[in-house]
């Protein structure tokens, strides 16, 4: 290989390559999500979880989870006890700290406006590793109560790359708190949702899953 395609490919951040989910990388990632976080999900924000008996033994699958807040993506991480590596908008990493350190958390480039190639490779290396994809459908964080403008992008992924959908409700972590014991989270992991040919009723499914363990209102997506 050229430097020339060494370079390019160095500075192609959707695609990953099973090393790259290494014993170090995955260390970093329980330091910040299990010692710097999990305390304080713990003693500010008295962490609740239900459903663990509901996370499959494997790997081939893709956690689904409502978005509220910037706490969620360690929260699920620290709750699976597990490497959950998540799609970035490819703008972040024009930064040279945000890539340095969504490079080590296990996160991957993506383009909203398109699925590249390079993103069904990543996931379908994930599943070579003992990491899952991790996806918020809803895209950006959402006020509370309502379950709407639910892209349909994870289920197109869960039908690429043969991977069932696990959907994970979070109530709580919209409240910004510091004083300990003054907030609550609750984390609800429901169960698996296979993959399917159908990918608008694996978008409904999950809606109806995260409905059911937040009680927020599913707004189905229109077909």
């Amino acid at each position: 290989m050229s430097k020339e395609e060494k370079k390019k490919k160095g500075h192609n951040f959707s695609l990953r390559e099973p090393e790259f989910y290494n014993k170090w990388r995955r260390f970093f990632l329980f330091l910040v999500t299990h010692i710097f976080y999990m305390i304080r999900f713990k003693l500010v924000y008295r962490l609740e979880v239900q459903g663990k008996e509901n996370i499959p033994k494997t790997n081939d699958y893709i956690v689904a989870a409502n978005h509220l807040s910037t706490l969620d993506p360690p929260l699920v991480c620290a709750v699976l006890d597990r490497g959950v590596a998540y799609m970035a908008k490819k703008e972040l990493f024009e930064n040279i700290f945000l890539r340095w350190w969504l490079n080590w958390l296990g996160a991957f480039a993506v383009d909203r406006e398109k699925l590249g190639v390079s993103t069904i490779k990543t996931v379908l290396t994930l599943k070579k590793t003992g990491w899952v994809l991790g996806i918020f459908p809803q895209g950006t964080r959402q006020e509370p109560g309502v379950i709407s403008n639910i892209t349909k992008g994870f289920a197109s992924l869960a039908k690429t790359t043969k991977c069932g959908i696990l959907p994970i409700g979070i109530i709580g972590t919209q409240d910004a708190k510091r004083i300990p014991f003054s907030g609550k989270i609750i984390v609800k992991i429901g169960k698996i949702i296979p993959y399917s040919d159908d990918v608008n009723d694996m978008v409904d499914k999950w809606g109806h899953s995260i409905q059911e363990l937040t009680g927020y209102k599913y707004e189905p997506v229109p077909v």
